[in-house]
């Protein structure tokens, strides 16, 4: 762990209320000290005339794990047109919309993120995602198993058993070395193993007799009463489907019973609201609804959520809802197969837990529906008031690469920068379908730190340590070569591309947009066994061996992730 002094930057750090004013850091041992305590002789970098952000948190990419590497074997045309060589201080890799593991971790680190976030982990192959996380470098890293199909999470909600289903929360958490409790589709990918889905929040789950308003108020009550450091994540029914903002609304006024922890007011972080945020009754009169969803999200402090903002990029889409990515494979995915057209695509199913698709995807700004949802992610940034409970995603790589995210503060900064793209670079029905031409609002760099690193870090229960540059913080910083007052929009995406510096825990990791040390972060991973009662855990323990052998095919003493397999694991206690 190093020691550095920043001096004379302009710090944003929204989590402690410091907008733009010129301060020095001082890291000491990897951890953010007061001046006084930092040794005379630590290096110095003078930031005089550029902006300083905490390191960037990214609470929703898809960059590790079987889905990951089943879109990297699916598409050897993605890997051909974007190869990065070997350099003395980093490996080579290959890639565009899903690039491999090393090259994951240099092109973050490129733009300041210093944390990342798995947001779907298929419990049966955790291993596999924490042997990338061993592979993914400089980042800090974390997964959430997914929830919201798991055979024996819908047992437990049928049989109205709650401290069960809190100790199984605990039970996979612990096994998986998870973070938090993911829900995808919830009960619509367990009735996709029957060839049916859950268009409804009232629609039943073949064979097990619960709704998927049971399943979200179930889990996410029980997510709070183990008091776990992020709420409920949730994939919602639906998605993609014209006519969805309603039911998004639907979905979010179910979790408004849910009472918080102590501590915070939300009980759903709502990923990316985007492709659940859409008007009309077709494709043919599909249009925007995220003026009605975004002034729900502003009445309602239970309600986080990210954007999964469209780039205009050929990219790869993978999810853990199977029916959806089926529905887009019929809607016409793309690939580029040297010179010929095709389409190719993935569905998968996981034993007793959850499923997948992999579909390759042409995002087009002439496409009349992919504009309209990129004016849709645009407006979302731009009605929801506070930018502490909205965040910077494109649900990597789903709507597009993460490495957009700088076109995308682009956007969100330079009114005009919109203006031109609605007048010359987007179908010109656009604008007739959306609500982006009314929209004049510029964020401010305080709200682009906000919405980069502030906002996920305090959602994920960990504004105590990361997303800020307050005393006790890691010392994670990201210095762009950015004067605090430039407006040209070119000069803005320029320099969140590629940082003047990162630093990981004290140490300079890239300098001047290249990459000059790579560490191994940590795996953080929350374990909530302490709160579950001997009884009730010799109990789950007892239904855990008896059902095994009926539902999974490898031996349950095979199922849990060893240690072994995280190099440097950190783990989160709830907050109780």
């Amino acid at each position: 762990m190093a020691s550095l002094l920043i001096k004379n930057g302009a710090v944003f750090d929204p989590l402690n209320k410091i907008n733009g004013d010129k301060m020095d850091i001082a890291i000491r041992d990897g951890v953010i000290v007061d001046l006084q305590d930092l040794p005379k002789d630590a290096p110095v970098i003078n930031a005089a005339g550029m902006v300083v952000f905490p390191g960037g948190v990214d609470i929703h990419t898809h960059v590790v794990g079987p889905k990951v590497n089943m879109g990297r074997l699916l598409r050897p045309e993605d890997h051909r047109k974007d190869t990065v060589h070997k350099t003395d201080h980093t490996r080579s890799g290959t890639g565009f919309s899903v690039p491999t593991t090393y090259v994951t971790g240099y092109r973050y680190a490129k733009m300041g993120y210093t944390t990342v976030c798995e947001p779907a982990m298929p419990p049966l192959l955790a291993r596999h995602i924490h042997e990338e996380f061993a592979d993914l470098p400089i980042l800090d890293k974390l997964a959430m198993p997914m929830f919201g199909n798991n055979w024996f999470v819908l047992e437990y909600i049928k049989s109205g058993q709650p401290e069960m289903l809190k100790a199984y929360i605990a039970w996979l958490l612990n096994a998986t070395k998870g973070y938090a409790v993911k829900i995808v589709n919830p009960g619509g990918v367990e009735n996709w193993g029957w060839g049916k889905n859950c268009d409804s929040l009232d629609s039943m789950v073949e064979h097990f007799g619960v709704t998927p308003r049971q399943i979200l108020t179930s889990l996410g009550t029980a997510n709070e009463e183990l008091g776990l450091p992020h709420t409920i994540h949730v994939h919602g029914n639906n998605l993609g489907h014209p006519g969805n903002a309603a039911f998004t609304k639907d979905t979010l006024e179910v979790m408004k019973g849910v009472k918080p922890r102590a501590g915070r007011d939300a009980t759903v972080h709502f990923t990316h609201i985007q492709f659940n945020s859409y008007s009309g009754t077709n494709w043919d009169n599909f249009g925007s609804g995220a003026p009605e969803v975004a002034e729900y999200v502003n009445a309602n402090k239970h309600v986080t959520c990210d954007v999964g903002q469209i780039v205009f990029a050929n990219t790869t889409t993978m999810t853990g809802d199977g029916p959806w990515e089926f529905a887009l494979y019929h809607l016409g995915g793309t690939a580029d197969w040297g010179n010929k057209p095709g389409v190719k695509w993935v569905n998968d199913q996981v034993e007793a837990e959850c499923g997948s698709g992999v579909v390759p995807y042409d995002f087009r700004p002439k496409n009349p529906v992919n504009a309209v949802q990129w004016a849709i992610g645009l407006e979302f940034f731009l009605l929801v008031n506070d930018p502490l409970r909205i965040h910077l995603t494109t649900d990597h790589p789903n709507a597009g690469p993460f490495f957009y995210y700088p076109k995308i503060i682009r956007w969100l900064m330079s009114a005009n920068d919109r203006v031109a793209w609605l007048k010359d670079k987007v179908h010109s029905k656009t604008g007739t379908k959306s609500h982006l031409p009314d929209l004049t609002r510029e964020y401010s760099l305080f709200e682009i730190a906000a919405i980069t690193r502030a906002a996920a870090a305090r959602n994920l229960g960990l504004g105590d340590t990361k997303g800020h540059l307050g005393i006790g913080a890691q010392g994670d910083v990201a210095i762009y070569g950015l004067d605090p007052a430039e407006k040209d929009p070119d000069k803005i995406e320029k320099a969140f591309s590629n940082t003047a510096y990162t630093i990981k825990d004290g140490a300079v990791v890239v300098k001047n947009g290249e990459v000059v040390l790579s560490p191994v972060g940590r795996t953080l991973w929350t374990d909530a066994t302490a709160s579950i009662k001997p009884d009730i855990w010799a109990k789950l323990e007892a239904d855990i061996k008896e059902k095994w052998p009926m539902r999974y095919t490898i031996n349950l003493a095979n199922y849990p992730v060893q240690s072994s397999f995280i190099p440097h694991p950190m783990a989160i206690l709830p907050k109780v």
